[in-house]
């Protein structure tokens, strides 16, 4: 039976346009009917001419209707627009009908009244059916009582559209009132629904009317007023969804099914950064690109949009076998001709990269591979220098050997004033770029916070905990991180190469730092639960961390670039032979058991390194974190 109906559906969709032109030409037929009724008090004199000039009419009117598009479309959704397409459609029929009458009517013409009369009963019943459509449609409700019952934050275009998809059968949803910060709207309807007061007075407008959710209509929010929104909302226990970014959204229209939960990315304390990358599309396109670190979550994203700058091939170098099965997956789509290589490889296995080197021959590398987990790398000092130290030596030496003429390294906030090996290790990567001779090849090194949702970082472990109903751990209440967006970091690290000169480092401007706990807090309320059913536990420090991150050394410059949210950074560069020398002496402080060696070669490389020597670690008490709860504003032990 499903598939008979479905039949007799699609039968009726491919012929829909016939029924239409066949219904409004009736409707053409009775308007002139009435027209002459209406001329000739309802007695009908003359009917051959009537008769004569009906196909006429009807051909003409159907003629004007074709122009105007008026055979497609939903009428239950029709709207101004309609209209006027009406009135035009009916004035050109009019033109074509008149002419027509003129020259085969030859002495005996319709009378005046008659083309008057006829074109206003023509567009009142045009009009008439469609409006009827879109009432009957509105009112074709399912029972309200099924219904979730909202209230609408917004009273603008967004709002308006939002509204028409509710009044819909089968849209789930029941309309209370709208709210809205310009105090003007107060009392306007919008599609009949009410606005009912600004967005402060929703603790008023719930204890009046009864309601079951939230839909935010601002599609052009900034953070601020989106965590304004979110903040209001979870004071009063209320969960909410808001509709897509305005540029996510195609001809002004929203539909109810494009709602979709508040994402932590609505509410960054700044807007996200947009970057225009055409530049780097022409810097890129028709060249032999490496990305290593690829399968990682800012060497996926990387990957995904270097392919939109068309390169000739694109090679990805990671060690995870699993991760490059996934990204081969996704970049097996069609990419305008690019060529993709994926390469399982370890970033310290020279004689490999070798051969892919001179397989390739690579113009540009982006170098994301990296050990990237400040407490693990703790505990493993060696490979954390090894990989993130070595590795990039050894690269740099074999991209400058098989002729690439750009590099591009990802560091990160950790490495100023590190307190972590991680960090230290990103700084003298850093360290390495800006003090080697340029020898045809030139280094830029791009320095960013925390990314949104990168593997192992704080959101995916919050939601974790979140999801299985555990407390949530923050190791300090006061703890500090700069964040920003898996697209933002990739775009700062395109722009990079295309604006940045040898030795820069490029920090992008991710506003100001965001609390840990009110990061966590806000992660509650996104999963759409309440903070005081939620405990969350500060469990201290772990080694290495610090409580808050920063940009910049006191010793840089900072400089502005022709893009506003980007900054250069200038500083005293180190001797590049001494700094080979004391890369030789951390080499071979790793063949000495033992972290404290390799800690004290780093220490030499960058002096604001601070550890905890070896032997007071070792002698030292095992640590036992005290952990409080957050109990309402209290922390209790």
């Amino acid at each position: 039976m499903r598939t008979i109906h479905d039949k007799m559906s699609h039968l009726l969709l491919r012929r829909r346009p016939w029924f239409i032109a066949i219904f409004q030409a009736c409707l053409v037929a009775c308007s002139l009917l009435l027209a002459w009724l209406l001329r000739f008090d309802f007695t009908l004199p003359d009917r051959r001419i009537l008769l004569s000039a009906l196909p006429l009419l009807v051909l003409a009117r159907l003629a004007g209707m074709a122009s105007f598009g008026l055979f497609r479309g939903w009428w239950k959704y029709a709207g101004i627009s309609d209209g006027i397409d009406i009135i035009k459609a009916v004035g050109t029929g009019s033109v074509l009908f008149l002419l027509a009458t003129r020259y085969l009517f030859v002495g005996e013409s319709l009378p005046r009244a008659v083309y008057v009369l006829e074109a206003m009963l023509t567009t009142g019943l045009l009009a008439g059916v469609r409006l009827l459509t879109r009432v009957l449609a509105g009112s074709m409700r399912a029972d309200v009582s099924t219904c979730k019952r909202v209230i609408l934050i917004g009273a603008g275009s967004a709002a308006q559209s939002v509204l028409q998809e509710i009044r819909l059968p089968g849209s789930g949803y029941e309309a209370v009132g709208c709210l809205d910060d310009d105090p003007s709207k107060r009392g306007v309807r919008i599609n009949n629904v009410a606005v009912l007061g600004t967005v402060d007075e929703l603790p008023g407008v719930l204890s009046s009317q009864s309601a079951d959710e939230v839909l935010i209509a601002v599609p052009s929010a900034t953070g601020a007023q989106m965590r304004r929104f979110v903040n209001i909302c979870n004071r009063e226990h209320i969960s909410f969804k808001t509709v897509p970014a305005l540029k996510d959204i195609i001809a002004g229209e929203v539909i109810v099914s494009q709602l979709r939960e508040v994402r932590f990315e609505d509410l960054l304390g700044r807007d996200p950064i947009q970057i225009n990358l055409e530049s780097v599309r022409n810097e890129i396109s028709g060249r032999t690109v490496v990305v290593t670190g690829a399968a990682g979550s800012i060497g996926s994203e990387l990957c995904r949009q270097l392919l939109e700058c068309n390169p000739a091939t694109l090679v990805c170098f990671d060690q995870s076998e699993t991760g490059l099965f996934f990204l081969r997956r996704d970049l097996d789509k069609p990419a305008n001709g690019t060529r993709v290589a994926i390469c399982v490889v370890d970033i310290t296995d020279m004689e490999r990269i070798r051969k892919l080197f001179s397989e390739f021959s690579p113009d540009i590398i982006f170098h994301a591979a990296a050990y990237k987990h400040v407490p693990l790398m703790e505990s493993n000092v060696q490979e954390a220098v090894k990989n993130n130290v070595l590795g990039l030596v050894g690269l740099l030496d074999l991209a400058e050997e098989s002729g690439c003429g750009n590099f591009v390294l990802i560091s990160s906030d950790k490495a100023v004033n590190p307190t972590n090996v991680m960090g230290a290790t990103k700084r003298i990567c850093e360290l390495v770029l800006s003090s080697r001779p340029p020898n045809g090849m030139r280094c830029v090194s791009v320095r960013f916070g925390n990314v949104l949702g990168s593997s192992g970082s704080v959101i995916p472990v919050l939601k974790e905990q979140l999801h299985k109903n555990e407390p949530l751990t923050v190791t300090h209440p006061e703890m500090t991180r700069f964040f920003m967006t898996t697209r933002e970091a990739v775009t700062l690290v395109l722009q990079a190469f295309a604006i940045g000169d040898h030795r820069d480092i490029l920090v992008l401007d991710m506003g100001e730092p965001v609390r840990i706990l009110d990061l966590a807090r806000t992660l509650i309320r996104l999963s759409g639960k309440f903070e005081p059913d939620v405990e969350i536990q500060f469990t201290g420090l772990r080694e290495g961390e610090k409580l808050h991150e920063e940009l910049f050394y006191k010793n840089e410059q900072v400089i502005s670039t022709a893009f506003k949210k980007i900054k250069r950074t200038s500083a005293p560069i180190k001797d590049w032979n001494e700094l080979r020398l004391q890369l030789e002496q951390l080499r071979a402080s790793m063949t000495i058991d033992g972290a404290a060696p390799i800690r004290a070669g780093i220490k030499r490389i960058v002096p604001e390194y601070v550890y905890q020597a070896e032997s007071t670690r070792h002698n030292r008490q095992p640590v036992v974190h005290e952990v409080y709860v957050e109990k309402g504003s209290s922390l209790v032990k």
